[in-house]
């Protein structure tokens, strides 16, 4: 349970007094202290059981290595194992208790643990690679209790081999839990850049993008932009195979004429955050707009691909988006190639981007 912190401070302040007699200036200096004290309760609140918690929580885990960290160093661990076990066996096996004729054995698994490591330390399905590390320490095991049995063995050495293997276990269940949690489907934030410099004024560009009914007109992924409340609007974009997504985004910067920032709320389809900035061009030729975003495509990896195979790719979109944002502003129009003989798109591309006509 948490001690609060002002029943921390009146023992001190006591054990203090019974142990050195304070004169009048200590004390006017003691009271001081305590009105200090006081207002710092009072603006920040007491010291609660939640707090208490956190910051236990928080300093248990301050000097715990990240799950990078613990798969390269589960790595290193491993490569150095298995090549004790493949360039000295003999030496290795007997230090263990299993005898000088399991070179063969020790080699195999000395060749299976630099394997794992290497798996490891390619940051490529760490949890599944660590994994196998635990199934390899299982067999580990079978063979020593195995080795039991030879009259070649030293019972001693086995026995405290096998409550090391048993200990590396341990650690192996404990890493592959938490490398296992860190490797999921979904794929890593894709960083997005694209500029083109605009012939017109920033204010005139950031009064166009603020109108976020203004964005479907350039932006051909988009169905519909509506104003929720207050910074919060509801999206709706054309997704592969004919399908869509939604998603709630709330403006989190807004200052005009420069820059526009935004991100999707908690719960929404599609994960995104990003901003858009309007910077005078040099010699006042139009302007700079630039925009930065970090993408997580819906269903991860798998969706990440299909993407790509259906041409709705979030780079490859904000580059056509942004030239058709300046055929828009510069001649009034986006350009298109829509029924004309040339520029036929493919099948992929007809059943998903050309039913639209701007």
């Amino acid at each position: 349970m948490a001690i609060d912190p002002a029943e921390r401070r009146s023992t001190r302040s006591d054990f203090a007094a019974r142990r050195h007699p304070r004169s009048n200036g200590e004390d006017a200096y003691a009271e001081q202290q305590q009105s200090a004290d006081e207002r710092y309760s009072n603006e920040y609140g007491d010291w609660s059981d939640e707090d208490e918690m956190e910051w236990q929580e928080a300093n248990a885990s301050r000097f715990a290595p990240d799950d990078r960290t613990l798969g390269q160093l589960l790595g290193w661990f491993s490569i150095g194992l298995g090549l004790a076990e493949v360039l000295a066996p003999r030496s290795l096996g007997r230090a263990i208790g299993v005898g000088e004729n399991q070179t063969a054995t020790l080699r195999m698994m000395g060749a299976r643990e630099i394997v794992s490591g290497l798996g490891l330390l390619s940051e490529r399905m760490p949890g599944t690679w660590a994994w196998s590390r635990v199934a390899g320490d299982a067999i580990d095991l079978a063979l020593l209790g195995a080795a039991a049995r030879s009259p070649d063995s030293d019972p001693r050495r086995l026995a405290i081999a096998a409550a090391s293997v048993a200990a590396v276990t341990a650690l192996d269940v404990y890493a592959s839990r938490r490398l296992q949690a860190s490797q999921t489907d979904e794929a890593p934030q894709i960083a997005v850049t694209s500029s083109v410099t605009i012939n017109s004024t920033p204010a005139e560009l950031y009064r166009f993008w603020k109108g976020l009914e203004n964005l479907p007109l350039f932006m051909e992924h988009l169905e519909s932009v509506s104003h929720v409340s207050g910074e919060v609007s509801h999206w709706v974009a054309k997704a592969p195979a004919g399908t869509s997504v939604e998603w709630d985004a709330e403006i989190v910067e807004d200052v005009p004429e420069r820059r526009i920032g935004w991100r999707t709320l908690p719960g929404s389809q599609v994960t995104h955050e990003g901003m858009v900035s309007f910077e005078p061009a040099a010699a006042g030729r139009g302007t700079v707009v630039r925009i930065e975003m970090l993408y997580c495509p819906p269903a991860g990896k798998v969706g990440m691909r299909i993407a790509r195979l259906f041409g709705e790719e979030p780079a490859l979109q904000i580059d056509e988006d942004l030239r058709h944002l300046k055929q828009l502003l510069e001649t009034g129009e986006v350009a298109t190639t829509l029924g004309q003989p040339t520029g036929r798109r493919s099948l992929l591309g007809r059943s998903t981007l050309g039913r639209r006509v701007q």
